[in-house]
């Protein structure tokens, strides 16, 4: 199955209270997953981290076996890439975790999108920490 992936994350200050938001859709645009949660109080790139590996975990669960990764993060997906360095070390074992989930797919691909085009996965994150009240 084909999927197509859009993950946003995002923290109110850096560090602050943090979300991760992802839609898995099918290659016809059908929503086969939408979630949105907080993870405590973490930095904004670790947050677009896990919004990346919860949604290929949710796309490996529903059985894609190829995924199209859409992102607005240009740090998370240049390092996934292998075209930019992961210098901060609370970044690397996440990044080997994505980039391993990732390779798992037999198809993979991974673009960043400007932030409109991710609107989905935006909205999802921002709710999640406007509805869990935290203080922003």
């Amino acid at each position: 199955m084909k999927a197509r992936l859009f993950t946003d994350g995002g923290a109110r200050g850096n560090p602050g209270p943090a979300a991760y938001g992802f839609v898995l859709e099918a290659d016809d645009g059908t929503v086969l997953a939408a979630e949105g949660a907080t993870i405590g109080i973490t930095t904004n790139n670790v947050a677009e981290y896990s919004a990346l590996i919860l949604g290929l975990e949710e796309a490996k669960r529903r059985g894609a076996t190829s995924v199209d990764v859409r992102m607005d993060s240009l740090l998370v997906v240049e390092q996934m890439r292998g075209r930019w360095r992961i210098k901060h070390p609370g970044l690397k074992d996440l990044a080997l975790r994505a980039g391993a989930l990732l390779a798992s797919f037999p198809e993979r691909d991974i673009k960043h999108i400007p932030r409109e085009e991710n609107a989905h996965a935006d909205l999802l994150s921002n709710r999640a920490i406007d509805d869990a009240g935290l203080p922003t």
